[in-house]
């Protein structure tokens, strides 16, 4: 790395990321739901979150192996596919990979899963 070269923070990728992304409010994508609209919800946050609680019909693929994952999950990249993590970070890092493997309609929900709850919208909750 050169003296000149600005070491870039966790932040910063998300903010980078976010300039080429869409993101969904936590109101459409509730309405998404309600209209029963066409999507793969993916859950990006660790297996053991997803176990306990997650928006309900949601699929985990964890971000440490969405690159790896993702196909068995999402093999239409023509679908409409919304990540979620827990505070939107992640799942717009998530967002920016899947466009660059090739999804076509891409959403990361903003605020994530914990201004979900917040609303609170429906979850689906599992004791630890």
């Amino acid at each position: 790395m050169t003296q000149t070269q600005q070491v870039k923070t966790w932040q910063d990728f998300v903010a980078d990321a976010k300039t080429r992304i869409r993101e969904v409010t936590q109101e459409e994508l509730r309405q998404w739901i309600a209209e029963g609209k066409d999507m793969i919800l993916v859950d990006v946050r660790e297996a053991n979150d997803h176990a306990h609680s997650r928006i309900e019909n949601s699929t985990n693929v964890p971000r440490g192996v969405l690159e790896l994952e993702i196909d068995e999950a999402a093999p239409d990249r023509n679908r409409t596919v919304v990540t979620y993590c827990g505070g939107g970070g992640r799942s717009a890092l998530a967002a920016d990979v899947l466009q660059q493997m090739g999804y076509r309609d891409v959403y990361s929900l903003q605020g994530g899963y914990k201004q979900w709850k917040e609303k609170p919208y429906p979850t689906l909750e599992y004791d630890r």
